[in-house]
């Protein structure tokens, strides 16, 4: 028998966000966590991604935890050399803080957990990230390909899970200006918006997938250059 599945899952997410706080101690100590900044309002530039907010089961509850994370967001200016941190911003997505159930995927499989749907947001913050060419610290794809070509609302390859304690979206800023994402959500639709006084250069984003078999490659490039390579599970149903 597997010792590690006789251990409470409160424990382990205890012991985890230990780890994680140990490892973070460096970037505590010099103060690069981006912080709450609310009196300050960047603007002048933008690059922005838009999204479908795709009709599901779990769609209302989905929408709640996207405003009330994105609330959380668009309060954070990030200055140079500073670490967004996804987590660090959001907090534990329980119902406590005010999530609600929704869809996930939880050890290769879809399941409902507490602040389900926030992979949409971390992943457009992600996507708009990359077109910005900033510095990708940490970003996790998710383990298995859920959804069809008809079903999908951003490229193979743009996503970026995230598992509170376990998986953060980590972005450093690497322009010598302040930057703020700024997230919108209208009906169905939610913007991510990349504020900066200065102009950004907006970088082509393509996704090439080849197929292996059981698994799909996707490999990332901004403009010609090669970035992250991710695997996707297939879903077996299909």
């Amino acid at each position: 028998m597997n010792a590690k599945r006789l251990i409470p899952t409160v424990v382990k997410l205890k012991f985890k966000i230990l780890k994680r706080y140990i490892t973070d101690l460096e970037f505590i100590s010099k103060n690069r966590f981006a912080k709450k900044r609310p009196l300050e309002n960047i603007s002048g530039f933008s690059i922005t991604t838009e999204q479908e907010i795709k009709k599901g089961t779990f769609l209302e509850n989905k929408t709640h935890n996207l405003q009330l994370a994105s609330k959380a967001i668009n309060e954070i200016c990030v200055l140079p050399n500073e670490l967004f941190s996804f987590w660090k911003i959001v907090g534990n997505p329980s119902e406590r803080n005010g999530f609600k159930k929704g869809r996930n995927i939880v050890n290769q499989k879809i399941s409902e957990v507490g602040g389900g749907g926030l992979c949409q947001l971390s992943g457009i913050i992600y996507h708009t990230a990359l077109k910005a060419n900033l510095k990708i610290l940490e970003r996790h794809n998710h383990s298995v390909d859920i959804y069809s070509e008809e079903e999908r609302f951003t490229p193979l390859g743009a996503d970026a899970t995230v598992v509170y304690g376990y998986k953060d979206l980590r972005i450093v800023n690497n322009n010598p200006f302040p930057i703020q994402f700024k997230i919108e959500i209208e009906g169905s639709r939610i913007v991510c918006a990349l504020n900066s006084p200065h102009e950004i250069e907006e970088h082509k984003i393509t996704f090439n997938i080849v197929d292996k078999g059981k698994k799909i490659e996707v490999i990332t490039f901004i403009d010609t250059k090669k970035g992250a390579i991710s695997f996707y599970n297939k879903l077996r149903s299909r």
